[in-house]
């Protein structure tokens, strides 16, 4: 009796005794396997899978973890400057030993299922993920208070009451040691031009009127 089987995405027809290679799985030399993806079976009476064999099953000794034939890979790219890139490769291999083909009862043999190494790989990571202990959630931080408003210098008066004037222009004012609308009501041609000069107002001061402006919050 044979059996066609499918492991690693290729397919074999296979019968006891058959040694072959196949891609490599999860399993130690001398350790039996089981192959459950049983497409056909042949002999007296055939039965074809739809799409598998119902119960049936093929079960093989692991001879050894083997590798394949070295393949050479070569890429030569025209009009690139002569580009070309060598590399070889050797398959990962399961060398195996096929002992019986079982027309049913597969589910109650007790014989551990073959495995590709890459699934075995990704079914022992599932737990251990699943085992890890759940991040602490971060504390969230309170909202940001906003920052309090740059205080006025002391003792200071209210320059943005004047026309075009605002927190920007009244720091520069402050910088220049003009404090109080008293000192801009003081002001004569030669300070309105010394301002103006120093704090690049380009005639601001006589075009928004701030003397006059300053005299009248100064008398009341």
């Amino acid at each position: 009796m044979f059996a066609v089987m499918k492991t690693g995405g290729k397919q074999y027809k296979v019968q006891a005794g058959d040694r072959l290679r196949v891609e490599k799985l999860a399993a130690e030399a001398g350790e039996t396997v089981q192959f459950n993806d049983i497409l056909m079976l042949g002999g007296e009476c055939a039965t074809v899978g739809a799409p598998l064999v119902s119960g049936a099953a093929v079960q093989a000794l692991v001879v050894d973890q083997v590798k394949g034939e070295k393949l050479i890979h070569f890429v030569k790219r025209r009009r690139k400057h002569s580009s070309k890139r060598k590399k070889g490769h050797r398959q990962q291999l399961t060398l195996i030993e096929i002992t019986e083909v079982l027309e049913k009862g597969a589910e109650k043999s007790g014989v551990k299922a073959a495995m590709g190494a890459g699934s075995a790989v990704a079914t022992d990571a599932a737990p251990a993920k699943a085992a890890a202990k759940p991040k602490k959630a971060k504390a969230e931080k309170p909202a940001a208070e906003a920052a309090p408003a740059p205080a006025a210098e002391a003792g200071a008066d209210d320059l943005k009451q004047l026309s075009g004037v605002g927190p920007a222009l009244e720091k520069k004012l402050h910088a220049a040691g003009v404090t109080s609308f008293a000192q801009i009501a003081a002001w004569g041609a030669d300070e309105i031009a010394e301002f103006d000069e120093k704090l690049s107002f380009k005639g601001r001061i006589e075009r928004e009127g701030w003397v006059d402006q300053a005299k009248k919050i100064v008398e009341g």
